[in-house]
């Protein structure tokens, strides 16, 4: 009799779960929404495909035609379905979610699964169809993901760790940093914005500002060489990606043979075996498009062109030798022809890396040639208006901001503080202008090496596509478009892509921490910014700074005229960001501890550069701004005890 009871009890209990799985399916089901849309959206998509059979054909492998995955992230998403009018029925599935389709007939129809998406691959299946012998029964158009707002938590991304970064960064400001700002990406997902400081800290003479005007997350800074990223490569992905150019195009064959016949004789120092002009020449006329990304065809790295004095065989400043590549009176225009393609080689393209502003100079004028648009333009109208973008710009003076839209960076013009002088150069503290020389004096501000502004948030959405291939309706570069774009040079140069900047062997830890991926990519810029992309954890991470508003240490000659008081805190190392937002992304335990032991090593790596500061200088180093760096440190040290 018990026994018949518990028996009984057993059966009525799986009946019960029975039934509540079979509510809870009903329920899970009723998440996925769809609506019918009066016309098809425009756009370019991350896929297209038609039911029955998508691939196109037909073997033993029959379930590949009945699905089709695509990238997706939790919390988002739709797609579009066309069903062609002689289509009676058939049946949907969403991450194996059962979607009612009986009504779904002769239209097209919005599906929302926002409810039922997974981070990654995501999959709709369509099958069933009947009649069973139609060919193009079904058209499945999927949309980019975007990026929308999210928190830390959900994430696995660790307070701690942005309440760290928050204190160094505070500290540093309260001891003379300028400003600071930092967006952070996730899993599709903005989970952290944030700012710092002020957007001018400093007056000409070098004395601190007070309460002068606070840095937003809507504060533009000039991104420095993280505009070659995105401007430049950004551009050239999407002209490879829709087939108008290629990378093994000729510069020659796209901007003219006056890119060789312009060539003057230079016999650079550094040449041990020169080849004589004429071989200089032919090995000018064979650069391709990639040499010139990869910074391996063979020019200097700068032709200092708006300089009327440097020398330029030694490759060096000076207040006496005249510039061989010296251009008066600049455009862009009389800069390409008189600056540029006058400019020789210094070593054979392809034989090696050389970092050069001239290669992005070029390049940017490459794009330009090939659109037919300048670079503001094409960019606005390829990538910022589609994603809505409205905080990043060439120029921002001229395209609707105001002055105090933006991070100062130099003050006194690009004199250091009174150490050079050139035609031309500007004196007042640089705001909402380029600090780049070349890209202001000879690009008219728009260049492809330097002159793009932006806030982070901005910068951050669009280095997500990098991610996505695109964002919406919105495509901008296919899976192996981006592949090859991000692929190591070679063996013995894998930290660079094809311009991108990358992890590979722990070659980038002072940028993107010793725990990222070697699939990482990137960019610095010497304002002190930073892009950070990484594929295997769906990160981004913008990290911008004006570090460059701070006064010259101590100018002792041109040999010290780079040398800003900014960059000795640990805000402008940059990469201790990453480094902090790795550190708890472990999910096992909070990274209190580790960093109440790790700022008490950072408090005395800071005293090992103040003693190899005052080593080099050999001379005292009073009111240097290292020992502000270190009394920032110190003081989140001591709040940490």
């Amino acid at each position: 009799m018990l026994k018949k009871n518990a028996g009984g009890i057993i059966i009525i209990a799986f009946v019960a779960l029975l039934g509540l799985g079979l509510l809870m399916s009903a329920s899970r089901a009723g998440t996925v929404k769809t609506s019918k849309l009066d016309e098809m959206v425009e756009g370019t998509w991350q896929a297209e495909v038609k039911f029955p059979d998508w691939k196109g054909w037909v073997d033993n492998t029959l379930a590949l035609n009945s699905m089709y995955s695509f990238d997706g992230y939790k919390g988002q998403g739709v797609f579009y379905l066309t069903v062609d009018e002689k289509v009676e029925s058939f049946d949907l599935f969403v991450n194996n979610v059962k979607v009612e389709s009986r009504n779904m007939k002769n239209g097209v129809y919005e599906v929302d699964y926002s409810k039922v998406a997974v981070n990654g691959m995501n999959t709709v299946q369509v099958s069933n169809i009947k009649p069973s012998d139609l060919t193009e029964a079904i058209t499945l158009n999927v949309p980019y993901p975007k990026v929308i707002d999210g928190n830390l938590r959900e994430v696995g991304l660790s307070n701690e760790s942005f309440k760290f970064i928050d204190e160094i960064i505070k500290a540093d400001v309260s001891n003379g940093f300028a400003s600071a700002q930092l967006a952070v990406i996730k899993d599709g997902k903005l989970v952290y914005q944030n700012a710092w400081g002020q957007k001018n800290a400093y007056n000409k003479d070098g004395t601190r500002i007070e309460n002068g005007e606070k840095a937003t997350i809507d504060t533009l800074y000039d991104l420095a060489s993280n505009t070659k990223m995105y401007s430049v490569a950004y551009a050239i992905q999407y002209l490879v990606d829709n087939g108008k150019l290629n990378l093994n195009d000729k510069i020659v064959d796209i901007l003219g043979n006056e890119f060789v016949d312009n060539t003057t004789e230079i016999r650079f120092a550094s040449y041990t075996d020169y080849p004589g002009f004429a071989a200089i020449k032919q090995m000018k006329a064979g650069i391709t498009v990639k040499n010139v990304m990869m910074h391996q065809a063979g020019f200097p790295d700068s032709g200092h062109y708006h300089n009327e004095y440097f020398d330029t065989a030694n490759q060096s400043l000076s207040n006496d030798v005249k510039n061989v590549l010296y251009v008066a009176d600049a455009t862009k225009d009389k800069t390409l022809r008189e600056g540029i393609f006058k400019t020789p080689l210094i070593y054979a393209p392809g034989s090696k890396t050389l970092y050069s502003d001239i290669d992005y100079m070029l390049l940017g004028m490459v794009v330009e040639k090939v659109t037919g648009k300048d670079l503001n333009t094409f960019l606005s109208e390829t990538f910022w208006k589609p994603m809505g973008l409205t905080h990043i710009t060439y120029n921002p003076l001229d395209n609707g901001f105001s002055k105090n839209d933006c991070a100062a960076t130099e003050l006194n013009g690009n004199t250091r503080d009174g150490l050079i002088d050139f035609p031309r150069v500007r004196k007042d503290t640089i705001q909402c202008e380029t600090h780049d020389e070349e890209a202001y004096y000879m690009m008219e501000g728009m260049s492809g090496h330097a002159g793009l502004f932006a806030n982070a948030t901005d910068l951050a959405k669009l280095a997500y596509t990098m991610i996505s291939g695109g964002y919406e309706n919105n495509k901008f570069f296919g899976k192996n478009t981006r592949d090859v774009f991000m692929a190591p040079q070679a063996v013995d140069n894998a930290n660079y892509g094809i311009g991108w900047w990358r992890e590979a062997d722990d070659r980038r830890v002072y940028y993107f921490g010793t725990q990222a991926p070697e699939t990482t990519i990137g960019h610095q810029g010497s304002t002190g910014t930073l892009t950070m992309i990484d594929y295997e954890n769906d990160l981004v991470v913008v990290f911008l700074t004006n570090k460059l508003n701070s006064p010259i240490v101590n100018p002792y000659g041109l040999e010290n005229a780079n040398d800003f008081g900014g960059s000795y805190y640990t805000t402008a190392t940059l990469g201790f960001v990453p480094q902090l937002i790795y550190a708890g992304m472990t999910n096992i335990k909070e990274p209190t501890e580790a960093f109440k032991s790790l700022v008490k090593d950072m408090v005395t790596e800071k005293q090992k550069l103040i003693d190899e500061t005052a080593e080099k200088t050999g001379k005292a180093l009073d009111n240097h701004p290292i020992l502000n760096g270190k009394k920032a440190i110190e003081n989140v040290a001591n709040k940490r005890k």
